[in-house]
């Protein structure tokens, strides 16, 4: 027996967007009071590329039969990748951060990474989810896993953006687990990360500069260690119910991104530990709820995506509020459902419309 669209998820993934709205709205007070930042361009990249066009997204996706997505799979893996190079195109491609991963599109920025990683996670599932046997099934897998990832790494390393990079791997690798990958083969998988990891520092002076700084963010209070160190003390000052809404003091030139990375800290400012561990129970119930859909799935297809689909904003949203707790390195990568970033809401909610997609065709 089918059901219908699944109602819990769907109010869920509503709660943290309209709750991120007003989060996100209280830490743009913030700019206010910094020179040459635009409330008014921030705002209209996260309601019209954002929020609009991700709801269409998310309530086109839902009505649509993933199924047909499969043979197509591939063959969106490669636009994806070409998108991806035109951040390198001369008066295409923008540099923020550090990193060249936006494209301009009139008043409007881009980020292919997030179209990257969507695609990756459907192409994954498309590999995975064919029905090899055999002696060499498994190996199959895991040289379809590799061969995918290593393009998507490779495109997004030469940006570079290796916050991206490791929530795209991440999700490949519980995709791989989900298709019956045995526990040596995901093994290798976290030790070629640990090495790429580890390269990719010893390359990028500004990622030697972040895992320094994570090692010791009390070495430059005023330099590298700031954003860390202003968070940690926005994070404090909240207490166990916060200043209230709207009432943060570190977002007004004290928080370097307040709308960005460091939005967890403005949000916990304002609603303290308890607010916190709400916040927290909303993506963890978003995330039991997502795998529960998976599990109930009619094929592999539709598990592996939705297990894609899940992992892509759970990792990526524990990453970011990890790095404002301090217990990881800064990535720069936004809080899903509520940062700014107009392309990344837009792709969350279309991912978010490919599980509901697969909740439809799932058992009761």
């Amino acid at each position: 027996m089918k059901r219908g669209l699944d109602k819990s998820l769907f109010i869920i993934t509503a709660i943290l967007v309209v709750a991120g709205f007003f989060i996100f709205t209280s830490a743009s007070l913030g700019l206010l009071t910094r020179e040459g930042a635009s409330f008014s361009s921030v705002a209209a990249n996260q309601i019209l590329l954002g929020a609009v066009l991700g709801f269409v997204a998310l309530v086109i996706l839902s009505r649509l039969n993933y199924k047909i997505l499969r043979p197509l799979a591939l063959w969106g893996f490669a636009a994806a990748c070409i998108i991806s190079l035109l951040v390198f195109v001369p008066g295409l491609g923008a540099k923020f951060g550090g990193a060249r991963s936006w494209l301009l599109i009139g008043p409007f920025s881009f980020q292919p990474a997030e179209l990257l990683k969507f695609a990756y996670v459907i192409a994954l599932a498309a590999l995975l989810a064919n029905p090899l046997r055999g002696r060499l099934a498994d190996w199959r897998k895991f040289i379809s896993f590799g061969a995918l990832t290593a393009i998507a790494v490779v495109l997004l390393i030469l940006q570079p953006d290796f916050g991206t990079c490791v929530v795209l791997v991440a999700a490949g690798s519980a995709m791989l687990f989900t298709s019956g990958a045995r526990l040596r083969n995901l093994l290798i998988v976290v030790g070629v990360l640990a090495v790429l990891a580890t390269s990719f520092v010893l390359i990028y002076p500004h990622a030697l500069a972040r895992v320094t700084t994570f090692l010791h963010p009390e070495r430059d209070p005023l330099g590298a260690g700031y954003q860390i160190q202003q968070s940690l003390i926005a994070v404090g000052s909240g207490g166990f119910f916060g200043r209230g809404f709207g009432q943060s003091l570190q977002k007004f030139n004290h928080l370097p991104e307040p709308i960005g990375d460091s939005i967890f800290a403005v949000f916990a400012e304002e609603f303290g530990f308890f607010g916190c561990l709400v916040l927290l129970g909303a993506f963890l119930l978003f995330a039991l709820r997502g795998l529960r859909i998976a599990t109930r799935a009619p094929d592999y297809f539709g598990a592996l995506v939705v297990t894609g689909c899940v992992s892509l904003i759970t990792f990526q949203s524990l990453i970011n509020i990890g790095a404002v707790l301090g217990v990881l390195p800064l990535t720069g990568l936004p809080l899903v459902f509520i940062s700014h970033g107009g392309t990344a809401l837009l792709f969350a909610l279309a991912e978010v419309g490919l599980i509901l997609s697969v909740s439809r065709k799932a058992s009761v």
